[in-house]
């Protein structure tokens, strides 16, 4: 199996050459699951951050727990998953090293010191 260059699952939503930023699909359809991945190349380094949006049914049975929860520790756990198929994984994985790549090459031949 080889990676797609217009990966399945994998959204460029923006490239400002030293900084991408990708969508990320979940395997489940649902438009609320997935993550966001941004890749930049800062000035000593290159940082991957993940951010994903939680939602819960607060309207359930549970929210009395989510309350208690929130007013005895101030903050309420939450747990995301991200179902991939073998190409997406497959995809997921080149993109992140060809962005990786891409922002250390942008910023080497653009902020000359």
């Amino acid at each position: 199996m080889m990676a797609q260059p217009p990966a399945e699952g994998i959204l460029v939503h923006h490239d400002w050459g030293n900084s991408k930023l990708y969508q990320v699909a979940c395997e489940c359809v649902d438009r609320d699951c997935g993550h966001t991945v941004f890749v930049e190349a800062e000035d000593t380094r290159v940082t991957v951050t993940t951010y994903t949006q939680q939602k819960t049914n607060f309207c359930s049975i549970t929210r009395w727990y989510h309350i208690w929860q929130l007013l005895t520790k101030g903050y309420v756990k939450y747990e995301a998953a991200i179902y991939m198929t073998e190409q997406q994984a497959l995809n997921y994985s080149e993109v992140l090293k060809s962005a990786m790549l891409d922002v250390k090459e942008f910023k080497k031949v653009n902020w000359k010191n």
